[in-house]
């Protein structure tokens, strides 16, 4: 089971792994097997741990995005991990293949989000559960129509990437929840967590994972600009 994680940092307190689109993070009524079932067993196989292994989820991708995540080891580093997110002082940063050409090379949308059960969607910032959303994004490449986007979010709402691009009128590509002309396969959408950054629960370092998108469409339409990055 373990064979499919692709391991980018590990220690005693930190495991580091690229989440492939499709894939549950956590367990839901579907039962389907998830990224932290394939990361516990990787750890009971390589250190082995008799009984249940414990790995503190921290932080989430939904299951059409794929990208990378942190767990944590110990419940210590569970709790700093978890503080850290909940401050915003970790750094998050997406690439995401949208429908059309920006306009702009750089700048920022700010909204108020509301949900409702699976969706979430713009709001007024006085309706009720509204709270605001805010993200910068820069402009990398364009080809036939797509636009290849690096975004940074300030906030960590629900979808928050997906409704406020959608919103500017640029969805994501295969995101037909919202806005995409069609589905992609595999249950993805154009949506990847390229790097992020944590301080790390003990050492007090800052610690970076990263990892490049997928080289499947529409990601192999840019695939110049992806090796620049990644050569």
């Amino acid at each position: 089971m373990s064979e499919r994680l692709n391991i980018l940092y590990e220690d005693n307190h930190l495991l580091g792994i690229v989440k492939d689109a499709g894939l549950l993070i956590q367990g839901d009524r579907t039962g389907d097997i998830t990224l932290l079932d394939l990361a516990r067993d990787y750890v009971k196989r390589k250190y082995k741990k008799p009984g249940n292994v414990f790995l503190g989820l921290v932080h989430r991708l939904d299951r059409p995005v794929s990208g990378v995540v942190f767990f944590a080891r110990t419940s210590k580093a569970a709790s700093r991990l978890s503080n850290e997110f909940r401050l915003r002082q970790v750094e998050k940063v997406y690439w995401a293949v949208v429908e059309g050409e920006l306009r702009e090379r750089t700048g920022s949308l700010e909204s108020h989000l509301g949900r409702s059960k699976k969706r979430s969607h713009r709001a007024k910032g006085s309706s009720a559960g509204a709270k605001p959303a805010i993200l910068c994004y820069r402009l990398l490449s364009t080809r036939k129509g797509l636009s290849l986007v690096e975004v940074r979010p300030s906030t960590g709402r629900h979808h928050q990437i997906r409704v406020q691009l959608s919103d500017a009128g640029y969805p994501i590509v295969g995101d037909v929840k919202y806005g995409a002309s069609e589905a992609l396969s595999a249950r993805q959408i154009a949506l990847h967590g390229v790097a992020l950054s944590v301080k790390h629960p003990v050492k007090e370092e800052i610690i970076t994972i990263q990892a490049p998108p997928p080289e499947d469409f529409p990601w192999n339409q840019f695939r110049t600009a992806i090796e620049a990055r990644f050569q």
